[in-house]
């Protein structure tokens, strides 16, 4: 039995990584941030310590006898109003809770990065651990974020700290209270994902997820990195799946240049069609991973995708029945409009590009 201290333990992963500890028969203390909702862990019989990642002093206290530390603390969001924030919390707290464990002298930290870290992948393949960083020219704050967190990370690795990395995909199932991860079922639950472009993702449960970190506590080699991802699908094939599980209609697809330009005017006239460029860069890249490093040196399995889509549909159909309910009757028409309206812009300016003689 060990010590173990989990760091964001009100959030997703947190929370799953958390309940995995204590049934391993850790002793486990749960960093929680003032004001954070805790009704992931509402039910755990575990001390619960007040801490900021951005705070020295909070993160020394919350570290105090602790022998492995988890650090699933981090901020998720594709919006451009969240740039600072990202980088404060993501890279600047991550700097402190790393250099706090190395001087601790703890015995074993995770750290929960993400596997965006290596940037999407090239057209029909899969990115994995060797891949470099290529997303940098994208502009996407939260990309860029995880990516010098982990930076920072190694960097103290380098430096004697017995660290493990590992890299989620995009996490679904339930309990994501705080719609860190699956704010996209969500959003297409309502009838508020108005449009869709070609791109790709590679989505994985949660509970693998959380049985990666620790597995990666157990048998992960110090300074190495491990994606853990499951299927990847296609936008096409992810929209299908859901709309087959909920009866919800998908979204129309548009090319990305259309997207992006829906994007643009959205922001421009400050319509409420709830779609940013930067989300729209990121849809139209193909995040797509192998996870065979962590299958081959850690014993890591992702279970199949349909029960985790499943699983994700159902919790937020429990959760928001009427809400939906009511947003299936309405399919958010406007948004199908103005989508529309943009898909019918974007054929007429390459018809007259391909008939004009100037072009």
């Amino acid at each position: 039995m060990a010590n173990v201290l989990v760091t964001g333990a009100t959030g997703f992963i947190g929370s799953h990584v958390a309940r995995l500890a204590v049934e391993r028969g850790d002793e486990v203390r749960l960093a929680v941030r003032e004001g954070s909702p805790d009704a992931a862990i509402a039910d755990l019989d575990c001390e619960r310590v007040r801490c900021e990642v951005r705070d020295r002093r909070s993160v020394r206290r919350a570290l105090k006898g602790s022998e492995r530390v988890f650090h699933c603390a981090g901020l998720t969001s594709l919006r451009s109003q969240d740039r600072e924030r990202l980088f404060e919390v993501n890279v600047g707290g991550t700097k402190v809770v790393m250099e706090e464990c190395l001087r601790a002298g703890v015995e074993r930290v995770v750290h929960t990065s993400s596997a965006a870290v290596v940037g999407p992948a090239e057209e029909g393949k899969t990115a994995d651990e060797n891949q470099l960083f290529t997303a940098g020219h994208l502009d996407i704050p939260y990309v860029n974020s995880v990516h010098e967190a982990e930076v920072e990370a190694m960097r103290l690795a380098a430096r004697g700290l017995p660290l493990v990395c590992v890299n989620p995909a995009v996490c679904f199932g339930a309990g994501d209270f705080q719609l860190a991860s699956t704010r996209l079922v969500q959003n297409f639950l309502l009838g508020r994902v108005p449009i869709y472009t070609d791109g790709a993702v590679n989505i994985v449960d949660v509970r693998d997820v959380a049985e990666g970190h620790l597995l990666a506590d157990a048998r992960g080699e110090i300074g190495a990195r491990y994606i853990l991802g499951g299927r990847n699908f296609t936008f096409d094939r992810l929209f299908a799946d859901l709309g087959r599980l909920s009866g919800v209609e998908p979204p129309l697809k548009l090319p990305a240049r259309a997207a992006a330009a829906a994007a643009a005017v959205s922001a421009a006239a400050g319509w409420s069609l709830p779609l940013e460029p930067a989300e729209v860069r990121a849809a139209s890249n193909r995040w797509t991973y192998s996870s065979a490093k962590a299958r081959r040196e850690l014993g890591w399995r992702a279970r199949p995708h349909e029960e985790t889509l499943e699983a994700t549909v159902a919790w937020h159909l429990e959760r928001e029945h009427e809400r939906i309910a009511r947003s299936r009757r309405s399919q958010q028409i406007q948004y199908r409009l103005a989508a529309a309206a943009v898909g019918a812009v974007d054929e007429a300016v390459g018809l007259l590009r391909r008939v004009s003689p100037l072009t």
